[in-house]
């Protein structure tokens, strides 16, 4: 399977993906952001970082690259498309995904590891994976998922909330949401299932003499998905 991983001026995750993907076997290829097409692949990731500094908003300068027409493309034509931490606020600049990422609840930066609930196993990225709940990182000065009522209603409906923060038992709490995002949702996909954006990064979580395990659990289902 092969692979696409999109560098930013500021990305700092993008080597971290790029090794996450190819120990678990796709064939990764790194395309720079100001490049217009995409080489052929299974699968796109915007990874985490701070592109152009988070400056204005977020991912919204990034949002503007010439490589993003190709994302857009890619993912409308149902291709695989994941946005991790601030790829997943590129994904809401562009309209990819529904919602906005806000300054966390308590305005500070949380680098730690969290638990997350999968809500929906009914899409290539979380199918086959048997654990209910995983232990992955985050690292995030804006991390804080909302969206209108209107908005809620149509994830909820739809199935569309991927992952949700919560405690080693799954029970989701407000004292385990660490950045006070709306119903604790820490992931969503758009309607058809093929664009997941999340803040929690599964390529930090790859080695257990180094942190967890759990993100290798994400990788080797979506690769024997795609397969």
């Amino acid at each position: 399977m092969k692979s696409s991983v999109i560098i930013f001026p500021g990305s700092n995750c993008d080597r971290d993906m790029d090794v996450a993907l190819t120990k678990f076997g796709f064939k990764n290829t790194m395309v720079w952001h100001n490049d217009q097409s995409i080489p052929k692949s299974d699968l796109i990731v915007l990874p985490g970082g701070f592109s152009y500094g988070d400056y204005l908003r977020c991912g919204s300068i990034a949002s503007k690259s010439k490589i993003i027409k190709s994302v857009i493309d890619f993912a409308n034509s149902g291709g695989l498309v994941l946005g991790i931490c601030n790829g997943f606020q590129i994904l809401t600049e562009t309209g990819l995904l529904t919602g906005i990422l806000q300054q966390n609840k308590y305005l500070n930066f949380i680098c730690k590891n969290v638990f997350v609930k999968v809500k929906d196993k009914k899409n290539k990225y979380f199918k086959n994976i048997k654990k209910e709940i995983l232990e992955l990182h985050i690292a995030h000065n804006e991390g804080n998922f909302f969206c209108t009522d209107q908005e809620l209603k149509l994830l909820q409906d739809n199935n569309q909330i991927a992952v949700t923060y919560c405690n080693s038992n799954g029970l989701e709490n407000e004292e385990d949401n660490p950045n006070g995002a709306i119903k604790n949702i820490a992931g969503i996909f758009n309607k058809n299932k093929n664009v997941l954006g999340m803040m929690p990064h599964p390529e930090r979580m790859i080695d257990k003499y180094l942190s967890g395990e759990d993100g290798s659990l994400f990788f080797k289902n979506l690769l024997g998905n795609l397969g």
